[in-house]
């Protein structure tokens, strides 16, 4: 596999406000080819208004968003580099799926003959393509969504729910059609609610909340980056830890899971302060796990991510 880094994207301080209220705030990462990006998460969070900026469809109060070091609207070729799944229900409801890309086609100046390509790909079927899109299902539409984003072979593609609707069988269709995209050195971002489905497909993470970021990293840090601790003084060692930076979470009379420090940094904690340590080892967990720990406050922790 080569990578093209100049189809890097890249989110630097990027700041939207809508009523004098920060949707989108100092938000900073970055997106690198050959590799799948997943882009999470709660309602609310900005990962759309994040998307829109990047595509030149807002305007940011202040940051960047560049592909490949320049804006979206300055690309050479905006259609042929950048596919996009962003809004649903983008098509006339009278015109059959077929004529939604051949017009699309036609004003990217594609050959005809990617239109059937591409519904094939898609696993849009001749009947279905030739019905009015007003008849489809949800999940039919976002085929005919991705569709449209693949319609130019772009590099990049830039895709919000784009499994929204899907049977398992579609969902499983998409894994593989943007495995064979990552393998060929595209970059590929994904905005997903789907956490399960997020685990088995990205390679990388991105997580925001209230317009934040709250962490970046492989999915392989994320989930293997809590560990187990037993002691036999848990909230003494717990109060010590916090002011190292961790985050803890009881899960039993003497057992701490901890996040924030890696094994040494806890281990060094707890001799600094005289504290035995009966167990120490490190603790995989679910991106679902991760998802909702770094989401929801708590009482007793800022939300927070060792880097």
């Amino acid at each position: 596999m080569t990578t093209d880094h100049k189809y890097r994207l890249v989110i630097d301080n990027i700041t939207k406000r809508y009523d004098n209220q920060a949707v989108v705030e100092d938000l900073t990462f970055a997106v690198e080819p050959g590799r799948i990006t997943g882009f999470l998460g709660p309602n609310g969070s900005g990962k759309s208004t994040t998307m829109k900026v990047l595509l030149d469809l807002a305007a940011a109060d202040s940051g960047t968003a560049n592909i490949g070091g320049c804006r979206y609207r300055d690309l050479s070729d905006p259609a042929g580099t950048v596919g996009v799944v962003l809004e649903p229900n983008a098509f006339h409801p009278g015109r059959s799926g077929r004529n939604h890309l051949r017009i699309l086609a036609q004003a990217t100046n594609q050959p005809l003959g990617r239109v059937d390509e591409t519904l094939a790909a898609v696993g849009l079927r001749p009947e279905a393509a030739h019905r009015r899109v007003g008849t489809y299902s949800l999940g039919m539409k976002q085929r005919l969504s991705l569709a449209g984003a693949l319609l130019t072979d772009p590099p990049v593609l830039v895709l919000d729910e784009p499994a929204n609707g899907l049977d398992p069988q579609g969902i499983r269709e998409l894994r593989e059609l943007l495995r064979v995209r990552a393998s060929r050195g595209h970059t590929v971002l994904v905005s997903s609610h789907l956490l399960t489905e997020v685990e088995h497909l990205v390679d990388d993470v991105v997580v925001i909340d209230g317009g934040r970021l709250v962490t970046a990293g492989t999915i392989a840090e994320l989930t293997a980056s809590s560990a187990r601790v037993r002691t036999p003084s848990p909230q003494v060692l717990s109060q010590h830890l916090t002011t190292a930076g961790a985050r803890i979470e009881t899960a039993g009379p003497d057992t701490l899971l901890v996040t924030g420090l890696d094994l040494d940094q806890i281990g060094d904690t707890a001799l600094a302060a005289g504290i035995a340590l009966h167990e120490l080892s490190a603790q995989a967990g679910s991106l679902e796990d991760v998802f909702f720990a770094l989401t929801t406050p708590t009482d007793n922790a800022q939300k927070g991510f060792p880097s």
